[in-house]
Parts: structure tokens; C-alpha cells; sequence
């Protein structure tokens, strides 16, 4: 883990925090490309936009391809406060995106370790170099307190 990676987990958990402000479940990604400059940013849109695929990786891995002109992200790297689900780890793998940096684990439908290993897979076409655990309590605790006030 370097400061790098401590400066765009903050990020990442900025646009979780405003997912949790629109009623969305609070989970927020960025990309950074080479020389660690921000291409992109996204958090979860699923109600908002009636989407199943508008997780915050997705969307971040859109604007990203986008401002990149390219499907292929080599030498980037995704931020996100909570492990991709399988779906999201998917699309990180057919986009190359080089490493994967998340804070909380997600123990019921985590796909880089906690239900499946899809990113570390190495009968893929493309493994992720994933750090797990930056700001996990911070990311954890957004997720949790999230949870209890929807439940009051």
C-alpha cells in the first residue's frame, strides 16, 4: 500500500459517501492511469437509474474507456471501498485493468476473495494485482451505518 493508494481510497470513499446521500448503498470507485492521474469516478446508481449494472466499478470502468478511447486500461488502477462482486471483477479483468486496490471485504458476494477468486484466477486471459484493506474500517463502517439507518 502506498500514500497514493491512501490519497484515492479517500476519493473513492468521497463518492461512496455521496451514493449513501442520494439513498444509493454507499460504495464508490475511482481509475487512476499512468502518473496517477484521475480518469474516472463513480458510485453506485442502481435505484437511481434502475440499472442492475450501475455498480460503481462499472460505471467508473465507462467514463474511464471513454476518456481513454480504449476498452484496454493496462497501467491503471481501480479504486473501490468494497471487493467487486462477480460481475464487477469480470469487467476489471476484460478491461486489463493492471491492479485492483479495495477497502472492506464483501463476505456474501465478494468475487476477488471472499465466494469466488475470479481477479486472481490464473487461468484467465488477465490477473489483477489486487491490495485489500485500505481504509477497511472507514469503508466498513460507511456500509454498516448505511444498513442500520435503513433498517430503523
Amino acid at each position: 500500500m502506498t500514500a497514493n493508494d491512501k490519497k484515492f481510497m479517500l476519493l473513492a470513499i468521497e463518492q461512496a459517501q455521496l451514493a449513501g446521500g442520494i439513498g444509493e448503498v454507499p460504495i464508490g470507485a475511482v481509475i487512476v492511469g499512468k502518473d496517477n492521474i484521475l480518469l474516472a469516478s463513480g458510485h453506485n446508481l442502481r435505484e437511481t437509474n434502475q440499472d442492475p449494472t450501475a455498480h460503481a466499478e462499472i460505471i467508473a470502468i465507462r467514463e474511464a474507456s471513454e476518456k481513454l478511447g480504449s476498452w484496454r486500461m493496462e497501467e491503471t488502477t481501480l479504486y473501490v471501498t468494497l471487493e467487486p462482486c462477480a460481475m464487477c471483477i469480470g469487467a476489471i479483468v476484460l478491461s486489463r485493468i493492471s491492479r485492483l486496490v479495495f477497502g472492506a471485504r464483501d463476505p456474501k458476494a465478494g468475487a476477488v476473495f471472499s465466494v469466488y477468486n475470479i481477479g486472481v484466477d490464473n487461468r484467465l486471459n488477465h490477473s489483477v494485482e489486487v491490495i485489500e484493506g485500505v481504509f477497511e474500517t472507514e469503508c466498513s463502517n460507511l456500509l454498516k451505518e448505511f444498513f442500520q439507518t435503513l433498517r430503523k
